[in-house]
């Protein structure tokens, strides 16, 4: 049965009106990086980083999974051999549209951690500096996010998904970022077939043996339908 491993980026969630990072006008065009995604800018500034995801929660919270989204919700449900889709995207829109596989390796917005005891509960709309955890009752609670700096969540089981892939494909992602942009690497050396879906090529482009360029609600949707009635 083929294996499918699906790396997604902030281009799947942009096309559902969420703001990426790396755009013109993106998130640190408003936010020096140092400020809000590191565990340094939260020791100085709790305040600032907590607001700064309250803000992206409340923005994930009023956006819908587009048909990119969806369309891998449906390849998971009927496709007859196995699908894991790895995301570096931090909202919560593949699991509205139907991706239960989901490993998200740059944690949740939805998620809130004890930097205590690690304890792991469903943030509130609302963070606030010093929420006691619920489990340890220290003031304790920060974003569940990995930040610049932290490891990824999960590395060692996601290099063991790529190196079972038959197919991988990597949707809306820079290419820019590692460790996720050695991913097309190990799954090449798996002996996978690699495509890339992008507005354009990324960074990394010449590593991928396909290219379908275009918006991800319309190209990932032909490619699912493809791979479903093959």
């Amino acid at each position: 049965m083929t294996k499918i491993v699906i790396l997604t980026g902030a281009g799947i969630s942009a096309e559902s009106g969420l703001d990426t990072f790396r755009a013109e006008d993106g998130l640190w065009a408003q936010h020096r990086v140092e400020d809000v995604a590191t565990p340094e800018g939260f020791q100085r500034d709790p305040q600032l980083v907590v607001d700064f995801y309250n803000a992206r929660r409340a923005q994930a919270a009023e956006v819908q999974p587009n048909a990119a989204h969806r369309a891998l919700g449906r390849l998971e449900a009927e496709h007859g051999g196995e699908v894991v889709v790895i995301t570096q995207n931090v909202d919560d829109l593949h699991e509205r549209g139907g991706t239960t596989r989901l490993h998200h390796m740059h944690g949740q917005l939805r998620s809130a951690l004890c930097a205590d005891c690690e304890h792991r509960w469903e943030a509130p709309l609302v963070m606030a500096p010093g929420d006691l955890c619920p489990a340890c009752a220290a003031p304790a609670a920060r974003p569940d996010i990995v930040w610049f700096g932290e490891m990824p969540y999960e590395m060692e089981l996601l290099f063991q998904h790529l190196s079972e892939a038959d197919i991988f494909a990597s949707i809306g992602t820079s290419g820019n970022v590692y460790p996720a942009a050695g991913f097309v690497a190990e799954a090449r050396r798996a002996g996978a077939h690699t495509i890339e879906f992008n507005l354009e090529r990324s960074a990394i482009g010449n590593q991928f043996a396909e290219h379908r360029v275009g918006p991800a609600s319309q190209t990932v949707t032909a490619w699912v339908e493809e791979l479903l009635s093959s």
